[in-house]
């Protein structure tokens, strides 16, 4: 097995685990009965580990530790963790799972970038290549609830006759409402076994051994003292910005495509919601093979721009043309753009432009707003707005919701394209300190 296809395959587990559970449990939360200040608390497990994981995490593996064991015993715990919130229907418990697995799985978005940059001669060239892996993994954990979020109460009733009907009636049975709630349980046992798998895949990994060189002790410190340079800045609250409106997308889209359309949403069966939102992680795998022509082409500004720019326009159509199922399912196409243009895009950019033994604590330093800040601000904004303040009568005014992020999008989109001027140069170069 090649170096590049282990690399592979590892991005492949790890976004499979988080492309399991993420896009359901917005409206799996408030079927237990928990208020929007609980929902918010259990969101923001994720956001306040990625914070966590900048300060101890991501130095502890850059300097102390192989990745790859602390990848493997990472997965072990998270995922057992995981297994158990399947089974969980309080709060308390739920919170202190889904905050022990957050604790563990979130450095290792941060880990898997390292790894791979690590055993690559050309990042620029190479990076997409295995990054697509992720995508491929978000895509696998979609499709199979087409299978699991089924009403097989509904399919037994219809006695069918040969394979061809029998899976007509499947794929059509989606389960609605409370049944759909109840099931998205399943969305945590399939994740906790794929991190297990991850977790056992780790020890076949090249080795990555910790960097013991550098003249600060904290790698952290040194990506943190980069935020001196005006450019570096700006786009590191760009993606605070940008990762709030990404955000906005999770909360609210899989409760906006399953809503009727009498209540303003897209009216899609529960088990078709996930493949719909992955329709965009196809398209991705399509981006990610130009992304290092374009940025070649465009720069890093234009790039990173127009991946911002897709946000707002997708956003828009949700605002603007509800109605037409079809264009909400095409205009998914859009998050390729999105998430390669920008956030693939930024991850680049840090490792051409960090010193070489601090270059994890710089992944990590931007997945403190990709995955930290910004999270943390859209799940602490996003169920409060969407069950209060745009929820009338229990209508959701999915309108007046979804321009709060298309302009949010805009506005990061314009200080993009006045304020970041990174420096001029023929080939990726590194910041001084």
């Amino acid at each position: 097995m090649s170096i590049r296809f282990k690399l592979f395959t590892m991005m492949a587990l790890e976004f499979f685990i988080w492309g399991a559970w993420l896009p359901l449990i917005f409206g799996y939360l408030p079927s237990l009965g928990f208020s929007p200040a609980e929902q918010s608390w259990i969101l923001n497990a994720f956001p306040l580990a990625a914070i966590v994981g900048m300060f101890f995490s991501n130095q502890f593996c850059d300097r102390n530790f192989a990745a790859e064991k602390f990848l493997g015993f990472s997965h072990l715990i998270g995922g057992l963790a995981m297994i158990g919130l399947a089974f969980t229907k309080t709060f308390w418990p739920f919170f202190g799972l889904m905050l022990a697995h957050c604790l563990l799985f979130v450095p290792t978005m941060s880990i898997v970038n390292s790894i791979a940059f690590a055993h690559m001669k050309d990042s620029q060239k190479e990076f997409g290549l295995v990054r697509i892996g992720g995508t491929v993994g978000w895509i696998l954990a979609a499709w199979p609830f087409v299978f699991i979020l089924v009403d097989w109460d509904k399919v037994h009733a219809a006695n069918t006759h040969g394979f061809i009907e029998w899976l007509g009636t499947v794929l059509g049975s989606g389960l609605t409402g409370d049944k759909l709630k109840a099931a998205t349980a399943w969305t945590f046992a399939v994740a906790g076994i794929a991190s297990l798998l991850l977790a056992a895949f780790s020890f076949v990994l090249p080795h990555t051994p910790p960097k013991k060189s550098g003249t600060e002790k904290l790698a952290w410190l040194e990506a943190a003292k980069l935020l001196k340079h005006p450019f570096v800045l700006v786009l590191w609250l760009v993606t605070l910005v940008d990762s709030f409106v990404h955000n906005c997308y999770f909360n609210w889209t899989g409760s906006f495509l399953g809503a009727p359309t009498s209540a303003g949403g897209v009216g899609i069966p529960g088990n078709w919601i996930l493949p719909v939102m992955s329709v965009g992680q196809i398209a991705e795998i399509l981006t990610m093979f130009i992304l290092g022509a374009t940025l070649k082409r465009l720069g890093w500004r234009t790039t990173m721009i127009v991946g911002i720019l897709g946000h707002a326009a997708r956003f828009a159509v949700y605002a603007f043309w509800p109605q037409h199922p079809g264009l909400i399912i095409a205009v998914q196409i859009l998050h390729g753009i999105c998430y390669a243009f920008f956030f693939a895009t930024v991850y680049i950019f840090a490792d051409a432009y960090f010193p070489k033994d601090a270059r994890a604590s710089a992944q990590g330093l931007f997945n403190v707003m990709i995955l930290g800040l910004g999270a943390l601000l859209a799940n602490s904004i996003c169920p409060y707005l969407g069950q209060k303040v745009f929820t009338h009568d229990s209508i959701t005014d999915f309108h007046g919701l979804f321009l709060v992020p298309m302009v949010c999008g805009l506005v990061a989109a314009v200080a993009l394209a006045l304020f970041f001027h990174p420096p001029k140069v023929t080939a990726p170069a590194q910041v001084g300190h």
